[in-house]
């Protein structure tokens, strides 16, 4: 069976991840996570429509006046009716890498995950693992398909995979998630707090973290010197 990765505290500094069997089997559905809940499209709002945004990335407008998500980049695993769920994928985790992780769980490194950087992936729960990847992993049908070229896996087994180089080719581990309430998500949207744009592979896995907020815009064209209070997303 897969084991999570989750839950966890905080003990002088350091992230402790625990793990049972039976969280495991709660996971999926504790975050809106099983594919009977988050699939779906959000009805019209104010006169606008907005779909379900899962697959795409958020990115926050000078506006959006939490410091907690300040240029965030996060990459949107489920949006439906019933909320939504991402992970932010780029800000580190200061001098907290894999091997880290590792050794907390009593797992020996072989160096193949030494470089893996462990990331913030949200305000929620930093206690729980999750690793968004490219779909050339999957783990015996615990991962979530978001779409044709990530995935999210959050147990034990992606950890063991990475580090003996059998997991995914492209992959980013966080601790912690973005979450929102039903309607919360397009309320923020239409304040004018994200904008939105199809998620990139190359600044979602390959840019440099300090330089994907403004890689993102560059997709849809816009310099951060010309962003405003007007807007929304694109």
């Amino acid at each position: 069976m897969s084991r999570s990765v989750l839950p966890g505290h905080h003990i002088a500094g350091r992230v402790v991840i625990e793990f049972t069997k039976q969280r495991a089997r709660r996971f999926g559905s504790s975050i809106l996570l099983e594919t009977g809940v988050i699939r779906g499209q959000i009805g019209a709002m104010d006169d606008s429509e907005i779909s379900g945004l899962e697959g795409k990335l958020l990115i926050a407008m000078p506006s959006m006046g939490d410091p907690r998500f300040e240029r965030s980049v996060v990459y949107l695993c489920a949006h439906s009716e019933e909320g939504a769920m991402g992970l932010i994928v780029n800000k580190p985790a200061p001098g907290l890498q894999l091997a880290d992780l590792l050794e907390q769980l009593g797992l020996e490194s072989d160096g193949q995950g030494r470089d893996i950087r462990v990331h913030v992936g949200g305000p929620v729960e930093h206690g729980r693992g999750f690793v968004l990847h490219s779909r050339d992993y999957s783990s015996d049908g615990s991962t979530l398909s978001v779409d044709d070229d990530f995935g999210m896996t959050a147990t034990l087994d992606i950890l063991e995979d990475i580090n003996n180089g059998t997991g995914p080719r492209n992959c980013i581990l966080a601790l912690g998630y973005a979450g929102w309430a039903p309607g919360q998500l397009e309320g923020e949207l239409q304040a004018n707090g994200w904008l939105t744009c199809d998620a990139d592979f190359k600044v979602v896995f390959e840019c440099d973290d300090a330089d994907k907020w403004q890689a993102a815009l560059a997709t849809l064209g816009i310099s951060p010197s010309f962003l405003s209070t007007e807007g929304g997303s694109a």
